[in-house]
């Protein structure tokens, strides 16, 4: 099978991108129900590629992936919503699919939309040029949401891909890695002048301005996305780290 430059589609909620060809291997991201992955060549049951939204490089399963032509129209608006077999209630599955994740409609009803996956509930989805009116609206959907290093799910997620997957959400690109958002955002600013939505970056670690006083961030000390004081987290970094902060970066596109 020749695979090199094919432009697979994840068929699961969630699929983990592992640094090698090993399940045991280290989690370097992942990737979402609808996103495209593209690959590269093949390694027994793994593809080597790259996630074709941020081009980040790794080994996903074949088993997570299929050829498939539809068009993603809609995306998914709340945390995690059920799939059910049919456009009823009664007939909900144990599965669930997550925030961000693309989907193509096949079917509705008053209440339901047949997706490529199944049925779920109308008022979980909205088209895929669907904004807030600011990126930060949606961080209530991952507040406690438990820090997991190359997670980028509700399920589990570290401080980078909280700073992607809400930007991604209302269309506008971020890197994967805190140190390549640090270099694409480029207008800097003084902490006096921070604002709702400002990045501020350590070695290795980005939080959200959610105001002057306050941020939010996937916390790994805490194990979750927590919001917390700017000046608390500033110290708290250094005296357990030595990590000064670096930087505080605008997003020009809100």
């Amino acid at each position: 099978m020749i695979c090199r430059n094919m432009l697979f589609t994840v068929k699961s909620s969630v699929a983990n991108i592992y640094k090698k060809n090993n399940k045991k291997s280290e989690i370097v991201t992942q990737i979402l129900l609808g996103e495209k992955f593209i690959t590269q060549s093949k390694f027994g049951k793994f593809y080597r590629g790259y996630r074709a939204y941020d081009k980040y490089k790794g080994f996903i399963e074949t088993k997570n992936l299929y050829l498939d032509k539809i068009k993603k129209t809609h995306k998914i608006i709340s945390k995690d919503c059920n799939l059910y077999t049919k456009p009823n209630i009664r007939y909900k599955t144990n599965k669930k699919i997550f925030f961000n994740s693309r989907i193509s409609i096949l079917n509705n009803t008053k209440n339901f939309i047949q997706t490529n996956v199944g049925w779920i509930l109308k008022k979980n989805a909205k088209p895929v040029n669907f904004k807030t009116k600011h990126f930060l609206d949606n961080i209530k959907l991952y507040l406690n949401t438990k820090y997991l290093w190359g997670g980028n799910s509700p399920k589990g997620l570290d401080c980078s891909a909280l700073v992607q997957e809400l930007l991604k959400f209302n269309n506008i690109y971020c890197p994967r890695d805190s140190k390549d958002q640090k270099k694409f955002f480029k207008k800097e600013i003084i902490i006096k002048k921070i604002k709702k939505g400002d990045l501020l970056f350590w070695k290795g670690h980005v939080a959200i301005a959610l105001n002057k006083k306050k941020l939010v961030h996937a916390f790994g000390p805490r194990k979750k996305v927590v919001i917390m004081g700017i000046k608390e987290t500033i110290k708290k970094i250094y005296s357990k780290s030595k990590l000064p902060l670096l930087c505080i970066k605008r997003i020009k596109k809100l």
